[in-house]
């Protein structure tokens, strides 16, 4: 089973992993992404395109699957404003073994990062707010995958 969302709704974490975990499955890894309150961060805006993020989500979750053979896969990504510590996205992945359970998460952070259309806008304490844009280092991790 994958499961795929965009929401600006909260994420139930526990509901979620509840879920996903109904089948029984070997082992499950996880990631729980949330806004970092850095520097006076007031407010995380995510602004999306509705079908072509759904989209790319949608491949990763396949390419994740087909690479590692995973049985159950949730990919949770919130749009919309968001304050520091709510959660931002959710990835969860299940497997007969632990590995490819892990990889497939990191797979996923790492891709989505960089492959599917969603922008960042902060805005802080102050007053200012800026578009943020995406990092070397970002480009670095998800070549590891190619």
């Amino acid at each position: 089973m994958i499961r795929v969302a965009v929401q600006p709704a909260a994420i139930d974490v526990a509901a979620e992993l509840a879920a996903h975990d109904a089948g029984g499955h070997g082992a499950s890894a996880s990631f729980v992404g949330r806004v970092r309150g850095d520097g006076g961060l007031t407010e995380l805006f995510l602004d999306h395109h509705p079908v072509l993020t759904v989209t790319g989500l949608e491949e990763l979750a396949s390419e994740a699957k087909k690479r590692w053979g995973i049985s159950a896969l949730t990919l949770i990504h919130r749009v919309g404003g968001m304050a520091p510590g709510e959660t931002i996205v959710l990835v969860l992945a299940s497997s007969p073994h632990r590995g490819e359970a892990l990889a497939a998460v990191e797979f996923l952070i790492d891709r989505l990062k960089t492959d599917v259309m969603l922008w960042k806008r902060e805005t802080f304490g102050d007053g200012r707010a800026a578009w943020v844009e995406q990092r070397g280092s970002d480009h670095e991790r998800a070549e590891r995958w190619d």
